[in-house]
Formats: C-alpha cells, sequence, structure tokens
C-alpha cells in the first residue's frame, strides 16, 4: 500500500491534463447542448470572455500540479527507489535458510547450515571465503546474522568454531579456534546507489546538462505547460452544431490528446537518445499544438473584431 500510494503520485500528474480537458469540454458541451450558451452569448458573454473563467480554473490546477511535478513527485519516486533497494538488499543476502548451500558477495562467500532454531539462530554452521589469494574455511556451532549501515553490510557472526586459512599451493595452514567471530558481506553498489533520474531534485536537474537529465527536467515543465494548453483548447472543442449530442466530441478531444501526449513522449525519448538539442527538446511540440488552438480560436477572435 506504501508504494502504492507512492506511485500513485507519478500516475496523478499524468492524469490532471486529460481530466481537467475532459471535464471543461463535457461541462462546456453541456451549456452548448442545452442551448444556454446561445443564451450567455446573447447576453456578451462569447468565448473570449468564458476564456477568462476558464483560465483561472486552469491557472490554479496548473500551480497545483508544478508543485506535484517539480517537488512532490521526485521525493516520492526516491522513496521507492529507497524502498526498491531495500527489498534488494534483501534478495541478494536473503535469509539464511538452513539445508542450502548459499553464495554471497558475488560468490566470495560460501555458506552453509544444518538446521536453524526458532529464534532464527543458525547451527552447525560452514562458511568458505576468498579473501585475495587465501581461502577461509569456517565451522562453528552457531551463527546469527546481523545488518548494519542502512542495510549496505550484512555480518555474519559465528560462536564456537574453528577457522582455517591457507594459500592454494602451499603447504602450511593456519588453524584459530575463536569463541567469536565475524564476517562482513558488503551489498553490491549497484544496489546501495540509485541512478533514475526520475529521482533526482528538480534543481539538480536545472544544473546538469547531460541528455537525460534535460529530458526529465523538459517533461516535468511539459506536464504544467500541457495542463494550460489542453484548457485553452477546450472551449472551442466544445462547441457542438445543432441536434449533435453531449458526447459528440469527445472521440475528438481523446484522439487530440493521445496524439499530443504521445508526441510528448517520443520528443523525450528522442531528446535522452541525443537525437534532439535541448533548446528545441519538448517545446516543438507544445508550439504545434498552440498553433492548432490558435487556428480553432481565429473565427472568434475575427468575429470579435468584425462585431467591434
Amino acid at each position: 500500500m506504501h508504494l502504492i500510494g507512492l506511485m500513485s503520485v507519478q500516475n496523478f500528474t499524468v492524469i490532471v491534463p486529460v481530466g481537467l480537458l475532459l471535464g471543461l469540454v463535457l461541462a462546456l458541451g453541456r451549456l452548448h447542448h442545452e442551448n444556454e450558451m446561445a443564451a450567455l452569448n446573447a447576453c456578451g458573454v462569447g468565448p473570449t470572455r468564458l476564456l477568462w473563467s476558464v483560465g483561472l480554473l486552469a491557472v490554479g490546477v496548473t500551480l497545483g500540479l508544478s508543485w506535484l511535478t517539480l517537488w512532490v513527485a521526485p521525493q516520492a519516486f526516491s522513496q521507492v527507489e529507497d524502498i526498491r533497494r531495500q527489498a534488494l538488499r534483501a534478495a541478494q543476502f536473503g535469509q539464511l535458510e538452513p539445508g542450502k548451500f548459499h553464495t554471497l558477495a558475488r560468490g566470495t562467500v560460501a555458506f552453509y547450515a544444518e538446521s536453524a532454531d526458532a529464534d532464527g539462530v543458525l547451527r552447525h554452521v560452514f562458511v568458505e571465503r576468498h579473501v585475495g589469494p587465501s581461502v577461509q574455511v569456517v565451522l562453528a556451532e552457531r551463527a546469527v546474522q546481523r545488518i548494519e549501515q542502512e542495510g549496505n553490510l550484512h555480518v555474519l557472526v559465528l560462536y564456537d568454531g574453528d577457522r582455517y586459512e591457507a594459500t592454494p599451493g602451499q603447504a602450511s595452514i593456519r588453524q584459530v579456534h575463536f569463541a567469536e567471530h565475524g564476517i562482513p558481506v558488503a551489498v553490491s553498489a549497484q544496489v546501495a546507489t540509485s541512478t533514475r533520474v526520475e529521482a533526482r531534485s528538480t534543481g539538480d536537474l536545472f544544473r546538469d546538462s547531460s541528455p537525460k537529465a534535460q529530458a526529465e527536467l523538459q517533461w516535468r515543465l511539459s506536464l504544467p505547460v500541457m495542463t494550460l494548453i489542453l484548457a485553452l483548447l477546450a472551449i472551442p472543442l466544445a462547441v457542438l452544431q445543432p441536434r449533435q449530442g453531449r458526447y459528440a466530441r469527445l472521440g475528438t478531444v481523446i484522439l487530440l490528446y493521445f496524439v499530443y501526449s504521445n508526441l510528448v513522449s517520443a520528443a523525450r525519448t528522442w531528446l535522452e537518445k541525443g537525437w534532439l538539442p535541448p533548446i528545441i527538446g519538448l517545446w516543438w511540440v507544445h508550439i504545434v499544438v498552440l498553433l492548432l488552438a490558435w487556428f480553432m480560436w481565429r473565427p472568434s477572435l475575427v468575429g470579435r473584431r468584425v462585431s467591434a
């Protein structure tokens, strides 16, 4: 449930633009369908006057979405990465199950325990460890597992045993009897360190000129920009012809959003791969849709000039 809650923040930022577009088109479409928009036009409330009301709503939604996209979502994704790293650490080291051989630390440590108590104490333990050119074999009566350094280091603590150390090719063997002996097992650095650009802060992305960082930064900025542009398109898209149903424009609206969002996603991929310079990046898609919005608004603007 924790992961679902954190990932829902990421999904919510993607849903808000299309949600606002559909909500505006449905609401304004009902006004057109029931001829209330005609009454408003007769009272002097035209599309440009209506734009102020829609614009206030869109600006409020955009500000909230900007806060989510630029600050909250990266922090949520960073927490998701922390949970993922902890799970990977646990999977890499694992719960040492008795009766099976376990390979740890990239194959440098082999572990076996004959049995385990109810409290997790392992009995009759065998450990083989490679340290440089030498090989260590440890036999102990019991052992426990400890986790240190926030999961980056696991320690096998063995009790009442003997350690045998030898170097292949040499006849000498060193034997040490111990009451307590700890064997540290470091977790892979690839697991301990996150490289996902989605988890980086927005300020950090501003300072990074790499294609991946710029693609992620422009993607975060694109979501609020999409919200404003789609709100601008909602007014002409909601206009219905006589005898058209309330949902006559939904297919066009969904198709428009599908093309718009996929072009933005494609431009993000192209920017990540270095096929587009950052100065062009994702912005060309928004410019194209803005030109479409101007084309759709042009009849209303021309009609306003003529009436004036």
